[in-house]
């Protein structure tokens, strides 16, 4: 069976990734710098070193390289490309910059963008870290870089991804990547895009 590692997966499991991932074929490893969620192996985003060199078929990255400094960035996402195995790919989404500062640009900072389970989240929580965790002493939540597809797409590819296909949905604030080690075409980018009911 394919194995997809779930990067930062905080309280989350395979049902609560993508339709592409939660299927019968896909193994689930949980992979969290946070021993409390009791994830398959405790790490980092910059030292996988528990998971063994080209050792999984995908990662799931959700909002967790927007915790990193800018300079961490890459460091992470080679990571990523070292557990890959050579036809891996990555799925990673995270907050979209460009449409947080619309709102922003629209003096809308405090105000709620949208609704989650934790309540109504603003372009602030959006940009720095959600405010309401890090008060209760959940530091891991603070924010130190951000992306816009453009940049997203440039840093997976100057980290060492071969194939990259990115897309913005301003309605969720956030973008999503697949990325792969492999030369993939455009069609390809955009079956997987529709695989995980992205596109």
């Amino acid at each position: 069976m394919p194995k997809f590692l779930h990067v930062g997966c905080g309280q989350k499991r395979k049902v609560q990734t993508t339709q592409g991932f939660n299927t019968p074929e896909w193994t689930e490893i949980r992979f969290d710098i946070d021993e409390g969620v009791v994830p398959d192996v405790v790490g980092t985003m910059t030292d996988m070193s528990a998971i063994a060199d080209g050792s999984v078929d995908a990662i799931f990255s959700s909002h967790n390289i927007e915790h990193l400094y800018p300079h961490e960035v890459t460091v992470a996402l080679k990571e990523f490309l070292r557990v890959l195995t050579p036809a891996g790919l990555a799925v990673i989404t995270c907050p979209d910059l460009q449409s947080v500062c619309a709102l922003i640009a629209d003096n809308k900072l405090t105000q709620p963008a949208y609704q989650s389970p934790a309540g109504a989240i603003t372009p602030l929580d959006i940009l720095y870290g959600h405010r309401a965790s890090m008060q209760q002493g959940n530091l891991y939540m603070a924010h130190r870089c951000g992306f816009t597809r453009d940049v997203l797409s440039a840093t997976l590819r100057q980290a060492g991804f071969i194939s990259v296909g990115a897309l913005a949905r301003p309605q969720y604030f956030d973008l999503w990547a697949f990325a792969s080690k492999e030369t993939l075409t455009q069609e390809q980018l955009t079956d997987i895009a529709r695989t995980h009911g992205l596109a």
